[in-house]
């Protein structure tokens, strides 16, 4: 199973020609995507009006669903104060969300921002263009 990043949903929403929307669609199409509430949080934020909202939420609404629980926002924090930011580095509080989401269900996170790199055990989607054949 995949988790996208808004990061990768903007252009997905925005650019019906970009590679983050073939990328997403094959993974939709195969039952590999799910949505996860930060993000679509996130992207309902950046809507600018209400039509634009509820388009975007309508559009997402079959997606499969995680839920965030107690154990799930503990290990957010854990991943922060005890990993990161002992080394000097910071992540947003969503990103550390979907990473620790990533880890509990033992998903990939498709994402164009390089910091979840520096989360220890976090698998990263490569999307075909990337993947070397052979």
């Amino acid at each position: 199973m995949v988790v996208a990043d808004t990061s990768v949903w903007i252009p997905f929403l925005n650019d019906p020609e970009s590679e983050e929307k073939r990328e997403l669609d094959a993974l939709i199409d195969g039952d590999r995507l799910v949505m996860v509430g930060v993000v679509l949080a996130e992207l309902i934020q950046g809507c600018r009006t209400a039509k634009e909202a509820e388009a975007t939420t309508s559009r997402l609404a079959g997606l499969r669903f995680i839920e965030t629980a107690f154990s799930t926002w503990q290990r957010a924090g854990q991943l922060s104060f005890g990993l990161l930011r002992r080394k000097g580095v910071t992540l947003p509080l969503s990103d550390l969300v979907i990473a620790a989401l990533a880890l509990k269900h033992r998903m990939e996170i498709y994402t164009l921002d390089p910091h979840f790199k520096a989360v220890p055990g976090l698998a990263l989607y490569v999307p075909a263009r990337g993947r070397r054949s052979g």
